[in-house]
């Protein structure tokens, strides 16, 4: 007997591409509520590891260098990210997370963990606890996919 999620994804290839599509748009919406953008979302959340620099963060974001630099550049103005030279070379400029910008942070994850609960809560609880799951199991695929693809550099 063959694994039924193989099968059910054989069946229909186009549904998890279009649940992830769906999902972006409920993270866009409940960001929103928050007063931050999608893109902004995540240069707040990789800025929690540590200081990064310009193109380290159009890196890890999947854009270039310019697109970031806008960016961020909404993010100094509203107080959320600091900028400053980095202490071994003053060519290079480090962004950092401010209290702010944590604060802006953690309201933008309890807004989206709301609309992710939400959403699920139209499951059952058994498949309600599988999809958060599933979620978490993305978030480590994604972590060992960048961390890979930084090695093959």
């Amino acid at each position: 007997m063959g694994d039924r999620r193989q099968v059910t994804i054989d069946k229909a290839p186009a549904v998890p591409a279009r649940a992830a599509a769906r999902l972006a748009k409920h993270v866009e919406i409940a960001l929103d509520e928050v007063e931050l953008s999608l893109p902004q979302y995540r240069v707040l959340a990789l800025l929690t590891a540590g200081a990064e620099a310009g193109s380290a963060l159009a890196s890890k974001l999947a854009v270039s260098p310019p697109s970031v630099t806008a960016l961020v550049d909404g993010l100094v103005n509203r107080g959320l990210v600091e900028r400053r030279p980095d202490v071994l070379d003053r060519r290079r400029v480090s962004h950092l997370l401010t209290d702010k910008g944590r604060r802006a942070l953690a309201d933008a994850d309890t807004a989206v963990d709301a609309r992710l609960v939400d959403l699920a809560s139209h499951l059952e609880p058994r498949e309600r606890a599988k999809a958060m799951a599933g979620l978490h199991l993305w978030h480590e695929a994604l972590d060992a996919y960048r961390e890979a693809k930084a090695m093959r550099r």
